[in-house]
Parts: C-alpha cells; sequence; structure tokens
C-alpha cells in the first residue's frame, strides 16, 4: 500500500489479482478435501518397510492391517474426586449403558457392549466401539453421546484414545511431585497427570504441593492446552511455550533462601513423531506415509529426550512415548540414550503397573531403510547419499548390548492387540547425574541465575568483583502475554475481600495474582504456593502462556461492599479457607430447588426453601456471593460431598455456576434431566420432524479425541445475576 492507502501500480501483481478474484468462486473438483470416509487405507511403502521391521509374526500380520484399516472405538474415561468419580460411574452404568444393553436384544439392533479398559484403575476407563452413522441412527447412542459432550465440558469426563491414557499411568505421578511434560499439546494426558496430582484430594482439602509445568513448542496448540486444562480448574499448572529440546533451566527457593538448580520428580516426554500408530483415526496419514519420515525425526527425538533426563531429579521418572510404529523412533532413541548415559539411567519394567494390557515387548533387532526403502544392517553399508538421513546411532545394538540395556521392557501396543490403535511406551529411571551434568549451581536469592545449558559455579571472587555492565534481559520470542502481577503483603484490596468472605489468616495473598499492572482488574487469580515460587523466579526465562485459576471476577453491584464475587472455577480451591459468615448448608431438596431455578430474570424466592435454609440465607448480612454446600447420599447411595457458588439478593437467591455444571449434579442426585437434552428422536416422534436446537457434527482432528462432537447451536441466556439488588 502507498502512503494514501493506494496500491503501488505493479502490472504483473494486479493481473495475478485478478485471475484470483475471477477463480474465487469456481469449485475445482480436483482440488476438493477427500472425505475421511473414502481415503484409501493403503501404502504399499508401509507393508514393505513394516515387513523388514518384523513387528509382528507373519500369521498377525493380515489382522494388523485388518485393524488399522478399520475406524477406531470411542474411549473415555471419568474423572474428578474418587467420591465423585465413583457417583458418576454408578450414573453411567445405571442408565446409559444400561439402555444400550436393552437396546441391543431388540430384533434387528445392531448396538455393541461397552467394554470395560481391565487396565485402567478403578474401572473408570471404557470403549465404546461407536461410529458417527451408529449416533446418527440410534436414540441410545445418541443420548450417550450427547451426555459425554455435557460432561467432557465441565470435566468430569475426559474423552481420548486408550493408548494415549498409558503413558500417564506409568509415570505414577503423586501429590507431592514436580511434572515436567515437555511436548503437552492437545492436552489430553496433562490432563491425565493433573487429575492425578488432585487425586487424593478430598472436597476442602487445601491444593497438593506438588505441580505441572505443560510446555509445548507451537504457540497455538498452547491456546488449544489452555482450552482443554481451563475445565480441571487447577491452581497447580503452569503453561508454557518454548523448545522441548531446549527449555532453560529453572531455579527454586531452596533452604536458607538461596535459589537451586530446578529438578523435576516425574517427566513426561511424548515427542513429536509420525503418528503412523493413529492411521485408524487419521487415514490422511496413509497416502503421506514414507521411511524418510521417522528417520528425520530421530535427532529432534533424542534431543527432547536428553534435554528431559537434564531436569530429571535423581531417582526420578522420564516416561518416554509415541504414537508410531517405527522402531527407528521408539527402541533406537531409548538405545542411544542408554549408550550415552552410561549407567546414569535404566530401564524400569513397566508390566506390573498395567494389569490386562496386551503388548509386545520392547524390539532387540530392527532395520534402518533409507528413502528407497532399501535396508541396511550396518552404517558402513549406507550409500553415501543416504548418510545423511541414515545415521549411525538408527542402528540395533550388539547382541551383548540387547542383553545390558534390556530394550524388552519397553512395550509396543499394536492396533489388532485388543483394538486400540498403536503405541510404544518406555519408562527411564534416573540413578545418577548424566556425564554430562556439571555441578549444580546455587544462586544468591537476589542475585541473577546464569542461563543456557551450563551450571558451573562461578567462584565467590568472580562473583563479587564482577563489575561489568548488567546483563541484558532474554528476549522471548511469540505474542507478548498479559503479565503476571501477584499480590504483594500491602495490597490494599485484600483486607476487604477478608472481611467479606471471613477469609482465613492461614490463605496468604501473594498466592493470588491479577494480569494487568495498572488500570481495573478484571479477575483474580489463585495459584499453589509451590507454582507461585517457580513464576517468581523464573519470569524472565520462561515464556508463560497461562497460570492460575480464577478465584474471584469483577461485580460492580451496588449493592455489594465488595467489588468481586466468588468464581465457580476456584472455588474448590479456597472453600477451605472461607469461614462460616457467607456458608449456606442446604439439604438434597434445597439444593434440587436451587439447581432447577436457572433462569436469571426468575429466580427461585428464599422462602420456597426449608426453615433451616431460610433462616441461614437471612443470617448473611448483604446481598452477593456466598458459598452453598451440600453433604449427602447420591440416587445410588454414595456420598457426595459439593460446593457451588451461590447468589443471595433481597427476597431470592440461584446457583452461579453454568447450566452443564447444574445437569452434572442433578444428575448424581437422581433428577431427571431429559429437559435440559436435546432429542431429534423424540422430536421426529412428536412432530413427524427434526425441530429445535440445529446439530452440527464436527471432528477435531487436531485433538487425542477419535469421536465426533455435537455442538448445538441455541442462544444461552446471560448467567449474570440481576444487578439491582432486589430481585436476585
Amino acid at each position: 500500500m502507498g502512503r494514501h492507502g493506494i496500491r503501488n501500480s505493479n502490472s504483473f501483481a494486479q493481473k495475478k489479482r485478478n485471475q484470483k478474484h475471477k477463480q474465487r468462486d469456481v469449485w475445482d473438483p480436483a482440488k476438493a478435501k477427500m472425505n475421511y470416509a473414502d481415503t484409501l487405507r493403503e501404502s504399499e511403502a508401509f507393508f514393505t518397510y513394516y515387513k523388514k521391521q518384523n513387528v509382528c509374526t507373519e500369521e498377525e500380520w493380515d489382522q494388523m492391517i485388518a485393524s488399522l484399516q478399520d475406524t477406531l472405538p470411542t474411549s473415555f474415561r471419568i474423572t474428578g474426586s474418587k467420591m465423585e468419580a465413583r457417583a458418576m460411574l454408578d450414573v453411567i452404568e445405571g442408565q446409559f449403558f444400561k439402555d444400550l444393553l436393552q437396546a441391543g436384544v431388540k430384533p434387528g439392533a445392531d448396538i455393541k457392549p461397552p467394554k470395560q479398559l481391565p487396565w485402567y484403575p478403578d474401572s473408570l476407563g471404557w470403549q465404546l466401539d461407536i461410529s458417527r452413522k451408529d449416533i446418527r441412527r440410534s436414540e441410545e447412542y445418541y443420548r450417550l453421546h450427547n451426555f459425554l459432550i455435557a460432561e467432557t465440558s465441565t470435566g468430569n469426563i475426559s474423552r481420548q484414545e486408550a493408548v494415549s491414557m498409558i503413558p500417564p499411568l506409568v509415570l505414577d505421578v503423586k501429590p507431592h511431585h514436580k511434572v515436567l511434560d515437555m511436548c503437552a499439546a492437545p492436552g489430553s494426558k496433562t490432563a491425565q497427570l493433573i487429575e492425578m496430582l488432585h487425586g487424593d484430594q478430598s472436597p476442602g482439602d487445601p491444593p497438593p504441593s506438588g505441580f505441572v509445568l505443560a510446555n509445548d513448542m507451537d504457540n497455538m496448540r498452547c491456546y488449544m492446552l489452555v482450552h482443554q486444562l481451563k475445565r480441571l480448574c487447577s491452581p497447580c499448572v503452569v503453561i508454557t511455550n518454548h523448545d522441548a529440546s531446549q527449555l532453560p533451566n529453572m531455579q527454586l527457593p531452596g533452604d536458607g533462601g538461596n535459589l537451586v538448580p530446578l529438578k523435576f520428580d516425574r517427566i513426561l516426554c511424548d515427542v513429536p513423531c509420525t503418528g503412523d500408530g493413529t492411521l485408524r483415526k487419521n487415514p490422511d496419514i496413509w497416502p503421506k506415509w514414507n521411511a524418510a519420515n521417522g528417520n528425520n525425526l530421530h535427532g529432534i527425538q533424542y534431543r527432547v529426550a536428553r534435554r528431559g533426563l537434564e531436569l530429571l531429579a535423581e531417582d526420578g521418572r522420564m516416561v518416554y512415548s509415541t504414537c508410531s510404529l517405527n522402531p527407528v523412533e521408539n527402541e533406537a532413541v531409548i538405545h542411544r540414550i542408554l549408550k550415552e548415559c552410561e549407567g546414569s539411567v535404566e530401564l524400569v519394567d513397566i508390566s506390573a503397573s498395567l494389569p490386562g494390557l496386551k503388548y509386545k515387548p520392547g524390539m532387540t533387532t530392527w532395520t534402518p531403510c533409507s528413502k528407497d526403502l532399501v535396508g541396511y544392517e550396518r552404517y558402513e553399508d549406507v550409500p553415501a547419499q543416504w548418510q545423511t538421513q541414515v545415521r549411525p546411532t538408527m542402528f540395533p545394538p550388539s547382541p551383548d548390548e540387547a542383553l545390558q540395556f534390556n530394550l524388552e521392557r519397553c512395550i509396543r501396543i499394536l492396533p489388532h492387540m485388543q483394538n486400540t490403535g498403536g503405541f510404544f511406551v518406555a519408562a527411564l529411571h534416573k540413578l545418577k547425574p548424566l556425564p554430562s551434568e556439571a555441578k549444580p549451581k546455587v544462586v544468591d536469592s537476589v542475585g541473577e541465575a546464569q542461563e543456557g545449558m551450563d551450571e558451573t559455579p562461578q567462584s565467590s571472587e568472580t562473583q563479587a568483583g564482577s563489575k561489568g555492565p548488567p546483563k541484558k534481559k532474554r528476549r522471548v520470542q511469540g505474542y507478548k502475554e498479559d503479565p503476571f502481577v501477584f499480590f504483594s503483603e500491602t495490597e490494599e484490596l485484600w483486607p476487604l475481600l477478608q472481611e467479606t468472605y471471613d477469609l482465613k489468616p492461614e490463605l496468604s495473598c501473594t498466592s493470588f495474582l491479577t494480569r494487568c499492572a495498572v488500570g481495573k482488574r478484571k479477575n483474580i487469580y489463585f495459584t499453589s504456593p509451590a507454582l507461585k515460587d517457580l513464576i517468581v523466579n523464573n519470569e524472565d526465562r520462561l515464556k508463560i502462556i497461562n497460570t492460575g485459576v480464577k478465584a474471584f471476577a469483577r461485580c460492580d453491584n451496588k449493592a455489594m461492599k465488595c467489588c468481586f464475587r466468588l468464581a465457580q472455577e476456584g472455588l474448590k480451591c479456597i472453600e477451605s479457607f472461607i469461614g462460616p459468615k457467607r456458608r449456606v448448608q442446604v439439604p438434597k431438596e434445597d439444593l434440587i430447588i436451587l439447581l432447577s431455578h436457572q433462569d436469571p430474570s426468575c429466580p427461585s424466592e428464599i422462602e420456597k426453601y426449608s426453615q433451616a435454609t431460610q433462616d441461614a440465607l437471612n443470617r448473611i448480612e448483604d446481598h452477593g456471593s456466598m458459598v452453598v454446600e451440600f453433604e449427602g447420599v447420591t440416587s445410588s447411595g454414595r456420598q457426595l460431598k459439593t460446593t457451588l457458588v451461590g447468589w443471595k439478593g433481597a427476597k431470592s437467591v440461584r446457583a452461579y455456576v453454568n447450566v452443564d455444571e447444574c445437569v452434572h449434579t442433578l444428575r448424581l442426585l437422581g433428577e431427571d434431566v431429559t429437559k435440559y437434552e436435546v432429542n431429534k428422536f423424540k422430536d421426529r416422534t412428536d412432530n413427524g420432524r427434526e425441530e429445535g436446537n440445529e446439530i452440527v457434527e464436527e471432528d477435531d482432528k487436531a485433538s487425542d479425541n477419535s469421536v465426533a462432537t455435537v455442538s448445538v447451536k441455541s442462544e444461552e441466556k446471560s448467567e449474570e445475576p440481576n444487578l439491582n439488588g432486589t430481585s436476585s
């Protein structure tokens, strides 16, 4: 564009623009996107390569290929606290699975029963052989599918490929662990790690002392990760944007106030791979597959894994995984690491932690191939033209090395073994520092840590006598994020929050942050103390995309003394610190009334509740936010303890939670929630035509979810309360 907004005259460029405009509305069949169902699910290069590798026996070959050419079943796991997860399992088995089994006995019905994943703990992992066609033609499948979508949005269910659930299980995360997920997006495994971190937590407990650092190199995928993890409402996760092979050294306060290098107790290294184990859900890989892809990724996979081991604490565990069948991406990388680490790392036998899982042991022999599918037994046999692609580290170990390194402790999951995708998992235990690791450097709390890979300590003389120019701060590439501004001990807003919500002194204001340094603050976020230490001491090293869970949201209501209300997302994190001043305990009947009146223009009146609840509500002096708590039994007799954010007006009260959360709680209480569900089959029966909300099916190929999602296009009413202070 010129200075005055006029295009510079360029006859060639103008001609190209004119051609583009002419062709814009012309449909070209050759360029039309091929439907997944029409993709040719075969590749001679794939068949030739994997027959050379002997990934399975001759008898199994046809069965494995047939499985790869078939569609992938849907799988999901139930999440949340153990108490709530078991109650949710009762609902699924008692309602949806029961309906499926009853429909399956009807004449002509083609409904397959759901299968429990035997190796997933507490019967919380399930698999359904269901397709999009099944969803469209079966009311039972349709209802189950909509149920899974609604519960996924609230974080109570995670739809995830079955084999993708294995690496976090093998990692064995405990609440006190510092956990690193090196290549985290799209986030299904990260979500599992966070659930395990909170696994022993009961409602009302303080946050765990551990945390999860979820990293990804792709900036846009980091925001997908934020969306995925937001539904878990954890104050113990931070999302960063770095090349995993060059993650910076980090530091935390040690004894005496000194900063010491951060080493992680658990690391998930789910490296970028060719993904040919996902051919069932990504059939577009078939025509693009070639042997060079795996060779090209071998180097980056090794560098990511090597950096992970450098950041791993002694006696820590790192799990290396891929969704590839290729030994060059799997055993060859593990062999290279074990050989270079010279006994400081060993493979762990993980078979006992996965009872009922069918798998093959890791391979000890394989044949690296060049792009033209010629295999080589030794690197010396590789022609010069292929030596940049086929590297010495890609070759299998000698017989003596194979015995020494125990590569058979890796596990390979093939698609035909239990109707899943293909996967590779190896668990590494760090016995001592790597040969390349220097002695850890202790940095004074007021000083600056040395950046880069070198951790060699400087002498005290050098530190004291250095008077050179100050170091420039590292410039972090990518989009500029809003700042993370933690409250100080003298935060002027804190006394008002303490008084309004009767906050206990044990809750430190320094764990709260906002995303603006100046101006009107919209939300206040909460992080665990351990995560706060990580962020404060590494903000110049890390590019942080997101952290914290929303605990308070601005609500400028004249009837409220405090301009911030409680937020449902962060309530479970801070509710143990909220005193009785703004808490109301309700019985089951009152909770059902509260959740059944979600229309903000027509909230439930206080006089409709039991006398005990009315008295408790009237004890709250002014209007505004409050905590509603329930402890009782579900429809199946399970114990349930839950807390919700409520809003008290002059004469009415309502739950300040979204519709999906309301429906979830009503389900657990045994209430009929069909009025919240879209049922196109009922519409057809009653009216002879489909009406109501429009159903749009989408398929997110970028995520680990193998099932199509259904979005309901409907106008949602605002969840903001009536702010006039009189009726709500």
